[in-house]
């Protein structure tokens, strides 16, 4: 009885030790700078964006800044003439956090990714116009859901330190719309 004791009590201090071990890991990582949906994966290039976040977390003067921040995925976008940007998406209520510091985080992951352009955008979501077939007894769709909307915040986001102060639609000919900001 004595040994079964001391046997079961040396099984709970090893299941203790990986879960306490699971648990340090998984506070001291990049994967805690990248939050997905369940069911969905990190892709590799997410994950060095995500180790370039934690990295700065740790040896720069935005620890405090970056402590409570992560973002929702990122994106390496071909702009043209062989250069790359990289457009990472953070959720939306943090938005107002990363633009406290966005200026020095650019910077940094400008120098980290070799000069690659970073732009940082909040993840957004356009609801459907409701129509005759998808009516359905809901909510009205908020004006900041709708299409137009959304992709005027984007643009409002891609132009960050910037404020936009006029909008010049030009239409041509084959229906084409042509806007100037």
């Amino acid at each position: 009885m004595k040994y079964f004791n001391i046997f079961a009590l040396l099984i709970i201090l090893k299941v203790i030790k990986v879960i306490f071990n699971y648990y340090l890991c998984r506070m001291f990582t990049a994967r805690t700078k990248i939050h997905k949906p369940q069911g969905v994966e990190v892709t590799p290039f997410e994950d060095t964006i995500a180790g370039y976040l934690f990295d700065l977390q740790q040896n720069s003067e935005l620890k405090a800044s970056l402590e409570h921040l992560h973002i929702v995925a990122a994106k390496e976008v071909d702009i043209g003439a062989g250069k790359k940007a990289v457009v990472v998406f953070v959720p939306y209520r943090l938005l107002r956090e990363f633009r406290k510091i966005q200026d020095r985080l650019v910077g940094e992951l400008e120098k980290k990714l070799s000069g690659k352009h970073v732009i940082v955008i909040a993840q957004r979501r356009i609801l459907p116009k409701e129509t005759r077939n998808n009516h359905v007894k809901r909510q009205k769709r908020p004006q900041s859901r709708t299409l137009a909307s959304v992709h005027g915040k984007l643009l409002d986001d891609v132009v960050y330190p910037v404020d936009i102060v006029g909008k010049r639609i030009r239409y041509s000919t084959d229906g084409k719309r042509l806007i100037k900001v």
